[in-house]
């Protein structure tokens, strides 16, 4: 009885010079001055480094640009009022409910499509690859690959292409009849005769203004042949490099113009039509065109198909939310993937055998498993897209950096652009910092959440 009640005395003071011992020693045995010796150049940086600058700028946003004149919520209020903050503002609300979603979309369906192929890692690999290119780097890329010359941007050279395999390109775009000929604008981009033809007259229709790269390897022009009860003519390049000819006449050596639409237009609607041969001419039964006028329509000098206008105002944003996602998907695939390889494969199992189909394990078991890594890179996304500015800055041209502004990119002009308003631009910078306050308040309590389990 005395022994154990001895051993218990002892075991108490053992736990008391465990908890505390003299000299204000912790359980690790370390005095409280050393610990905080060692958090003190830490604390230091933490305060230069975020405390400071943060405590300035609320400051500053308080002052106008000169920083002399106390302004209050003034700065605070512009956010609201100027149009151009108002664009930015409207296009972070874009940015964050659009980038992050699709970025987090795409990886949860890479990281699921690629887990049983035998070449899953290479392919996650080349996906991952963009995240080692800066976002300079990635800005300067995607400017050339949104280029509006199909010649130079990756984009419009597939856009380009598709539309001209459904769309037939006009034959000579840019061509036009030769001044004071016989033929006219007809007000709708193409052009008619000025009189009625006759079948047995032939007729020539001279254009000008055709490019070389349309007219190499095309057959020398042939003058139309008389026919009678049918209209003949020849359309063709009337010009010879380097100069000689006559105008308005079929000379040896000038170019035939093949595939060249030509129209009967008697009354404002077209009694025939028929589309010139390899060397220009063309023949209409004369029975509908004798009488008409001859019409050469748009269709034939069409500008070439230019496509789409990527970094324009309507598209710029959208555009550089494509390079974002270019990016960040494979960020996104590499995290839901490591979380994908922690869910029990039991219970996948155990879905399918109880009759469930691939879709179904998918929506009812693989993503509710999947929601706490979800909100994670959800959350990451967020945070990272409400201070965009390098894609922004780099790919937006001027014309349309109006249209594709963000708040970040504001914060840089206020401050360091041409009206300098380093009030404004402090403003801005705390406005950023309460949108992003809420997000890492979510982020902390999922984080509090996980260790409670």
């Amino acid at each position: 009885m005395s022994s154990s009640r001895t051993a218990e005395v002892d075991g108490s003071a053992v736990k008391a010079g465990a908890v505390k011992a003299g000299g204000g020693r912790r359980v690790t045995g370390t005095r409280r001055w050393v610990a905080a010796v060692f958090l003190l150049p830490a604390l230091v940086l933490l305060g230069a480094l975020v405390v400071y600058p943060i405590g300035f700028s609320v400051y500053r946003s308080l002052f106008d640009a000169s920083g002399d004149g106390f302004v209050g919520l003034g700065n605070y209020g512009e956010l609201f009022a100027d149009d151009g903050i108002r664009t930015a503002l409207r296009n972070n609300v874009v940015w964050v409910v659009v980038a992050p979603t699709v970025s987090t979309a795409l990886g949860l369906i890479f990281a699921v499509l690629t887990e049983r192929v035998r070449w899953g890692t290479a392919f996650k690999l080349v996906v991952f690859m963009p995240m080692a290119i800066s976002m300079l780097a990635a800005g300067i890329i995607f400017r050339l690959v949104y280029d509006q010359n199909p010649e130079r941007g990756v984009a419009n050279a597939v856009w380009v292409g598709v539309h001209d395999t459904f769309a037939e390109p006009a034959p000579f775009p840019g061509a036009r009849p030769r001044p004071n000929g016989v033929l006219r604008p007809s007000g709708d981009g193409g052009f008619r005769t000025r009189s009625v033809v006759r079948a047995g007259s032939p007729v020539l229709l001279p254009l000008v203004a055709v490019r070389q790269e349309d007219v190499r390897g095309a057959r020398r022009a042939a003058g139309a042949v008389a026919r009678p009860g049918s209209v003949t003519g020849t359309v063709w390049l009337d010009f010879l490099r380097g100069g000689g000819g006559r105008p308005n006449v079929v000379d040896g050596s000038e170019r035939g113009l093949a595939g060249v639409r030509v129209e009967a237009v008697r009354g404002g609607r077209v009694v025939a039509s028929a589309r010139t041969a390899a060397d220009g001419t063309f023949v209409l039964p004369g029975g509908a065109a004798d009488g008409a006028r001859l019409r050469l329509p748009a269709g034939n000098f069409a500008a070439a198909y230019g496509g789409v206008k990527w970094l324009g105002p309507a598209l710029v944003t959208p555009a550089i939310i494509g390079a974002y996602v270019w990016m960040w998907a494979g960020f996104a695939m590499v995290l839901i993937a490591a979380g994908l390889a922690g869910v029990p494969r039991e219970l996948l199992e155990a879905a399918r055998v109880d009759g469930a189909g691939e879709w179904q394990v998918f929506r009812r078991v693989t993503v509710p498993l999947l929601a706490p890594v979800l909100v994670v890179v959800l959350v990451t996304l967020m945070i990272n897209v409400l201070k965009i500015f390098d894609l922004v800055y780099v790919i937006a041209p001027g014309s349309s950096v109006r249209s594709a502004n963000v708040l970040a990119l504001q914060l840089f002009q206020s401050s360091f652009g041409t009206d300098v308003n380093e009030g404004l631009g402090s403003a801005i910078a705390v406005f950023l910092l309460l949108l992003v306050l809420p997000v890492m308040w979510v982020n902390l309590r999922r984080i509090r959440k996980e260790r409670r389990r």
